[in-house]
């Protein structure tokens, strides 16, 4: 069935007898069980026993009985303070994340953010140490850190940044804090912004592999890295707005954090690498010196002469201990995942309903050898639940995704825009194409200044192997009936009354997409047309044209929502993350009959894409650059399966 697709350029019954070898599991649980009751009544004998009072001692000549004489009453120690120390590294997605065990292992952006949040709350800690070590974030999710951080400050605890150098985007980070330390052997990178876009065609005709794209939208130019050897003059157009306004935005920022002139910061990004002694002349930092200089000057600053420092603060402790039946079950729980507990409570509830990855039909993924995706199923039914829940006030749809199948947007569309409840989206680092058409069934849309957005248009196409097959000796021959039952065909590239079909096709779609957007955003179709065709933005581009109402974080928008169900700011609320967690056997194999995992789909079958992946993947082998391409083999495959697309143009690495 052809699709659609909006993308941008990853137990025994009662009464059995139990069978020996269960009797025998049986019986050793009963001695289990036997040796645990006797080892719980000996602590409990042993605890009475430390609690009775001691003889009284001898009381000292001239000593008033039951008091001590103030010399030999020890001094009361003074409470030391607490400092927080929170590491910020590897990768900080959106979305729910892992269950149970591997909850902090390997940690969601919500879960940092959680812990600052706890840390701002936390009476004991009256500073705060962030260790900041190249965290894999984009510049919405850095702006939903960079929010909490405030949040310490506000609380009126000081935070200090050990910055160990890496990207704009992790500076920016560190610039939040109050003061920022890089140890001596460190580089600051403040280079600018940077965007590549690798092009494949040379390689694909050496091949004999055929990529046939159209397009409905002069800008929509995902196709390009696989038709063309360079950037179309009009794609070209486009990336140098939405670059220019990330770098507008990096200068702004890095001004406004520093207290520096905006011509100064922008001959400093000139500069670019910056030793840490540069960077603190240029008052980019504020001192060089390691992690444990900048635990002793943060407690210099709270005025503390021997804190205790909380490390990993509120970071969950993975028990490794594996041994015996209670390890066997610790094991499984940790493969499976765990649902998250529910709020208790009476408290109103937002549901924050995460759409991370690549949209698609089925159910979600997290693979864990590749980028994750966001099942239609799984969504809808996430909001569904959400909106058949008493408790749950309004819906925040938080979209991290380049988008997908126009089938699986709209489907998730549909069920967003009936939901008899507000309806608010949060856009994360990329909400584009099929992501945004989500975003439209909302009653407000937040996004962050650097979010890239829009990239309203169509793309789609086939990719024919016909020819590199024959060139290892593989024939095909065909028997069809039917003028165009071929269209989908990897043999041949398009015929022209096959390609009329599938453009008519692709025409219809960005019919509905306009109109969705003019729906949502209450705009002229006259007007969404100067939006359209395929145009990228940034969050701050897409409210100056309508596109979206606020600039925020998460937190601003789940506001939004309040303000919308009629919530009073004092009145407090739980949050309820959804879809629920994922195990690590969900992760890893996936749901293959649902369309589910990487792992799962190579597995039990690639279907037509087969000749394509194994070309890419032999091809790339050992050719140092060219491993982005295997990375997003599934994206090419999905993009050149013959089926219409709504993509942002090409495969963007943004620097």
């Amino acid at each position: 069935m052809a699709g659609v697709y909006i993308g941008f350029p990853g137990l025994r019954s009662a009464g059995a007898p139990f069978p020996p070898e269960e009797e025998a599991m049986t019986g050793r649980r009963r001695r289990v069980e036997s040796v645990f009751q006797g080892l719980v009544l000996a602590f409990l004998a042993a605890a009475v026993a430390c609690a009775e009072p001691e003889a009284p001692a001898a009381v000292a000549d001239g000593a008033t009985p039951g008091k001590a004489n103030a010399a030999d009453r020890p001094a009361r120690k003074k409470a030391s303070a607490t400092i927080a120390h929170i590491r910020l590294a590897g990768e900080l997605p959106d979305g729910v994340g892992q269950g149970g065990l591997l909850a902090d292992v390997s940690p969601h952006l919500h879960r940092i953010v959680a812990r600052l949040d706890k840390a701002a709350e936390d009476s004991r800690i009256k500073a705060v140490l962030l260790v900041i070590e190249s965290p894999g974030v984009g510049r919405a999710r850095a702006d939903d850190i960079r929010a909490a951080i405030g949040r310490i400050r506000k609380a009126g605890k000081p935070v200090a940044a050990h910055f160990i150098g890496s990207s704009p985007v992790h500076y920016s980070l560190a610039a939040a804090c109050d003061t920022i330390t890089m140890p001596p052997a460190a580089t600051l990178e403040l280079t600018g912004v940077r965007a590549e876009m690798m092009f494949f065609k040379s390689m694909l005709d050496r091949l004999g592999v055929a990529a046939e794209i159209l397009q409905v939208g002069e800008f929509k130019g995902a196709g390009e890295p696989l038709t063309r050897s360079s950037m179309s003059p009009q794609l070209r157009a486009q990336y140098e707005s939405f670059v220019g306004d990330l770098y507008e935005q990096l200068v702004e920022g890095v001004a406004a954090d520093r207290g520096l002139a905006v011509p100064r910061v922008r001959e400093l990004v000139d500069v670019g690498v910056f030793t840490p002694e540069s960077a603190r002349e240029a008052s980019l930092i504020d001192a060089v010196g390691y992690e444990d200089e900048a635990l002793t000057a943060l407690a210099g600053r709270i005025k503390a002469e021997e804190p205790k420092v909380a490390r990993d603060y509120a970071k969950r402790k993975v028990d490794d201990d594996f041994s015996g039946l209670g390890g066997l079950v610790k094991l499984m729980e940790l493969l499976s995942g765990q649902k998250q507990d529910a709020p208790g409570g009476r408290n109103r509830r937002i549901a924050v309903v995460h759409v991370t990855g690549e949209i698609r039909e089925g159910k979600s993924s997290d693979d864990l050898l590749g980028g994750g995706a966001a099942g239609a199923e799984t969504v809808i039914d996430a909001i569904r639940g959400a909106a058949q829940d008493e408790q749950v006030a309004a819906i925040v749809l938080r979209i991290d995704s380049p988008g997908g199948s126009a089938l699986a947007s709209d489907l998730i569309w549909r069920e967003a825009q009936r939901a008899k409840k507000p309806v608010v989206a949060s856009l994360s680092d990329t909400a584009a194409s099929g992501g945004y058409y989500v975003a439209v069934a909302a009653d407000r849309i937040v996004a962050a200044p650097g979010t890239l957005t829009g990239s309203i248009g169509v793309v789609g196409g086939k990719i024919a192997v016909g020819g590199a097959l024959e060139k290892v000796g593989v024939h095909t021959d065909v028997v069809s009936k039917g003028r165009n039952v071929g269209w989908l065909s990897m043999q041949e590239p398009f015929k022209d009354h096959e390609r009329e079909a599938f453009l008519a096709t692709m025409k219809d779609v960005y019919r509905l997409f306009t109109a969705k957007v003019a729906e949502g955003r209450k705009l002229a179709a006259a007007e969404v047309e100067k939006l359209a065709e395929g145009r990228v933005f940034t969050g701050r581009m897409a409210k100056q044209a309508g596109l979206v109402d606020r600039l925020g974080t998460l937190d601003d928008a789940i506001d939004e929502a309040r303000k919308l169900a009629g919530i009073a700011a004092e009145e407090e609320i739980d949050r309820m993350l959804l879809p629920e967690p994922r195990g690590l056997f969900d992760d890893l194999f996936g749901a293959a009959a649902s369309g589910g995992g990487q792992v799962a789909r190579w597995a039990v079958g690639a279907g037509v894409a087969a000749p394509l992946r194994a070309a890419l993947v032999a091809r790339v082998a050992g050719l140092p650059g060219l491993e982005y391409l295997a990375a997003d083999a599934d994206t090419l495959v999905t993009l050149l399966s013959g089926r219409p697309q709504m993509m942002m143009p090409g495969r963007l690495r943004l620097r």
